[in-house]
Parts: C-alpha cells; sequence; structure tokens
C-alpha cells in the first residue's frame, strides 16, 4: 500500500494538536499517560512532538478522555480559531 504524502498543513495540524495535548498532560509523564490510555510511551511521544502528525481517531478520543479535553477542541487543531483552552 502506498501512503499519499502529508501536506503542510497536515503536520502543522500534527504539531499543534501535539501542543495541545502536551499543554493538557501537564506534569503529569508520558508514561503514565499512554499507560492510562494503553498506547506506548514512544507513540504518545511521537504525536506530542508531531511525528504522527494524524493518529486514528480512537487514539485521540482516548488521549481527550483521559487529559479531559474536549474533541471539539482537538477537532479545531489547524483551524483558524484554533487558540481555544485545552479545559474542556
Amino acid at each position: 500500500m502506498v501512503r499519499v504524502p502529508l501536506t503542510p498543513e497536515d503536520r502543522e495540524r500534527g504539531e499543534q494538536l501535539g501542543a495541545l495535548l502536551r499543554a493538557a498532560r501537564g506534569e503529569r509523564s508520558i508514561g503514565e499517560v499512554a499507560t492510562a490510555v494503553g498506547m506506548s510511551p514512544e507513540t504518545l511521544r511521537k504525536i506530542e512532538t508531531g511525528r504522527i502528525p494524524t493518529p486514528a481517531f480512537f487514539t485521540v478520543a482516548a488521549l481527550a478522555t483521559e487529559l479531559r479535553l474536549d474533541l471539539a477542541v482537538l477537532a479545531r487543531c489547524g483551524d483558524a480559531g484554533a487558540g481555544a483552552s485545552p479545559a474542556a
């Protein structure tokens, strides 16, 4: 299967999503949050740094639940109005 290359916009959205997740994680460790949602710390690290700019919906939903983020806030990552606060 051939993967379609990511656009610059996809990469920017991934970076914004990662920044929002990092901010919401606060003082909690990557390992603690990753374990709570059933993923490896390395996968969460890649999402937070934008190296996985388009994580699966269920991954994002699990992180949103664990970090008490509104999915609507995460959905706006990359939109013009994405400056929303991470609090749900």
